[in-house]
């Protein structure tokens, strides 16, 4: 019954309340990912020795979750390249035999706490368009967001080889 009251209700918004409705649920998205992201970027920080330079990858995570927490919206692509970039430091250390339990535990947990920023690639890749002066066509953010799923299976595979 809820959702025809739900209906209902919003066949009477108007297109200003409409646009404030997408921009707080945009925000709340904004929030969740910045800090799922200060979340990964911290368990991934003390997994330091690391010859795919985790920890600046990671302090770079750290630095830009805080500016979407602060409501800088560009941070978005900078926080799913750095995640991106710290899957080869972290996803070995996760499931390669070798880590103690405590060093296994924060990389699960660092991966568990990427997911959201990951997930998010298509909308990075919208903020980059805009970050790197291009136009912001569909054409172009398609072509961004193939180029950032690329860089994550080659990020995820270069461990392997």
């Amino acid at each position: 019954m809820g959702d025809v009251a739900d209906a209902v209700k919003a066949a009477s918004l108007s297109d200003r309340q409409w646009r404030e409705v997408a921009r707080l649920r945009r925000r709340r998205g904004d929030v969740w990912i910045g800090a799922t992201a200060l979340v990964a970027s911290m368990l991934a920080l003390p997994l330091a020795p690391s010859s795919w330079h985790g920890p600046e990858v990671a302090a770079v995570l750290a630095v830009s979750a805080t500016a979407l927490l602060a409501g800088q919206r560009w941070a978005i692509a900078v926080i799913v390249l750095a995640q991106l970039l710290l899957l080869p430091t972290v996803w070995p250390r996760a499931f390669l035999p070798g880590s103690e339990l405590g060093v296994r535990l924060a990389a699960l947990g660092a991966l568990a706490a990427a997911v959201p920023g990951v997930i998010a690639t298509r909308r990075a890749a919208a903020a980059l368009v805009v970050v790197t002066g291009r136009r912001r066509t569909p054409t172009m953010c398609r072509r961004f967001h193939t180029g950032l799923v690329l860089a994550g299976l080659i990020a995820a595979a270069l461990p392997l080889i």
